[in-house]
């Protein structure tokens, strides 16, 4: 009996229906990005110094530039590979008094400035910066400076216990409907963000979120290959991560003209919510529709496929429906990615390299954020590097496979976050290189293990499977 891609071969592959599909859910796969790593631009840590009260009334009072202030009033720098004391520490000294000089405010206090006592910061910071982020409005600096850590850490637990329950959602109840839900929720709980009233409220929607916004895209990517033909099917996968990358662009851009991290958050919230109408624009899978038994839909839509390509119905959509596929399970089952020993080896190596994966990216795009002269060009060069990433994938494949990529792609991005231990900071431009070559490599590493993922396991678990070995 002729199996769906057979029927695919004749109502056309790759033809206007897909090609609308899948320009359609690229959208949804550049908006993902700024959630993902949304962090480097709204959790930035500007330069900043102890806020100490008179200090800025002497420093009008005799005329200083920034630089005297900080010379006068301000710590001097620390050891080598510390941060300064002026960030943390301010002189325990009362600036109100009228005693203290323009020329030297403290030679009168001590012989040595070293002698005077330093104390924390506890009338808060001052910010150099024109904008605002997380950092900057619940003070996450010195002492508190963990919490930065810990508001990424709570979008990445999210996404663990998340790939727990949208992967069974997306293989038990459709693909559409996964996409839907989860788009609808992440959009509502990316604008409580924005609004959000204190850091606690903060990290909860940000757990929340994480939950579920990854749900949509791994829908959409799963949609994307099961509406396309066999000889597309790897090319359109690569390109609906490639999408990832130019909501990376984009958010450069965007966090460039918006440096307010609230207006930022909703810039890049509000959007989602236009997904919403992929209702009417994206149908449901036919192949889950298939392995659910449900065969009256499947014939809809494989007409729906034909007439939008051009191409006549097919008389044995019936014989299809009815024959393929005759022995997948109804439901999906955690159990079942580990059913065979084959199964269980891929499933453990999948989980493996996805952590790895997970860990480098977004560790060397923390690099660039913590290190960067400009954050938002440094931002954009590292992004522009998925580019060739993509292309060096669409090239090789074919002539190389997937192992041989995957393992050189490895030993790239490993060689080039080993190297970078040994750089020192004051060469940046070299910094920036070797993260790039990195984020080349790892970001190959994570286009094959989507392809991977989606080839290995049927139709009834692939998103169980998708998610479930992204536990990151």
């Amino acid at each position: 009996m002729p199996t769906v891609d057979d029927i695919l071969e004749q109502v056309g592959e790759f033809g206007w229906f897909q090609k609308q599909v899948f320009l359609t859910l690229c959208l949804l796969s550049a908006a993902f990005a700024p959630l993902y790593v949304g962090i480097v631009f709204l959790a930035f840590t500007p330069d900043h110094r102890c806020l100490s009260p008179g200090v800025a009334e002497l420093s009008r009072r005799c005329g200083w530039s920034l630089a005297e202030e900080l010379n006068y009033t301000a710590p001097g720098p620390g050891a080598a590979g510390e941060a300064s004391p002026h960030q943390c520490r301010r002189y325990e000294v009362d600036w109100n008094q009228s005693a203290l000089s323009c020329a030297d405010p403290l030679a009168g206090l001590a012989a040595n400035r070293s002698h005077l006592p330093l104390g924390p910061c506890r009338h808060g910071w001052v910010y150099e910066t024109p904008g605002s982020s997380i950092v900057t409005e619940f003070n996450l600096v010195c002492d508190d400076s963990w919490k930065v850590d810990l508001f990424q850490s709570c979008v990445n637990v999210g996404f663990f216990l998340g790939s727990l329950g949208v992967g069974y959602i997306a293989d038990r109840f459709g693909r559409k409907f996964c996409l839907l839900a989860t788009t609808l929720t992440s959009a509502v709980l990316g604008v409580l963000t924005a609004v959000a009233p204190d850091y606690t409220s903060l990290l909860l929607f940000r757990l929340l979120q994480g939950l579920v916004s990854k749900g949509s895209w791994t829908s959409g990517y799963i949609l994307i290959t099961e509406f396309m033909g066999l000889g597309h099917r790897r090319t359109v996968a690569i390109l609906y991560q490639a999408a990832f990358t130019v909501g990376l662009v984009l958010l450069s851009g965007v966090a460039y003209a918006i440096p307010h991290w609230r207006w930022l958050q909703l810039a890049i919230s509000l959007p989602i919510f236009l997904f919403l109408f992929y209702y009417w624009c994206v149908p449901e899978s036919p192949r889950w529709l298939l392995s659910q038994k449900r065969n009256a839909q499947v014939m809809k839509i494989m007409g729906h496929i034909a007439r939008k390509n051009g191409k006549l119905p097919l008389v044995d959509l019936k014989m299809l429906s009815l024959e393929e596929d005759v022995t997948e399970k109804l439901s999906p089952s955690f159990a079942d990615l580990f059913r065979t020993p084959q199964l269980r080896k891929h499933t453990f190596i999948l989980m493996y390299l996805w952590f790895t994966s997970s860990v480098l990216y977004q560790g060397l795009i923390m690099h660039v954020g913590a290190t960067g002269a400009n954050l938002y060009l440094d931002f954009l060069y590292s992004a522009l590097v998925e580019f060739p990433a993509a292309f060096i994938i669409l090239v090789t494949i074919d002539r190389c496979g997937l192992i041989r990529p995957l393992a050189l792609s490895n030993l790239v991005a490993g060689a080039a976050c080993f190297a970078m231990v040994f750089i020192s900071h004051d060469l940046h431009w070299l910094n920036i290189t070797v993260a790039c070559i990195g984020r080349m490599g790892i970001t190959i590493v994570f286009q094959i293990v989507c392809l991977v993922n989606a080839e290995l396991y049927p139709t009834f678990v692939s998103v169980l499977a998708l998610t479930v070995s992204r536990l990151e």
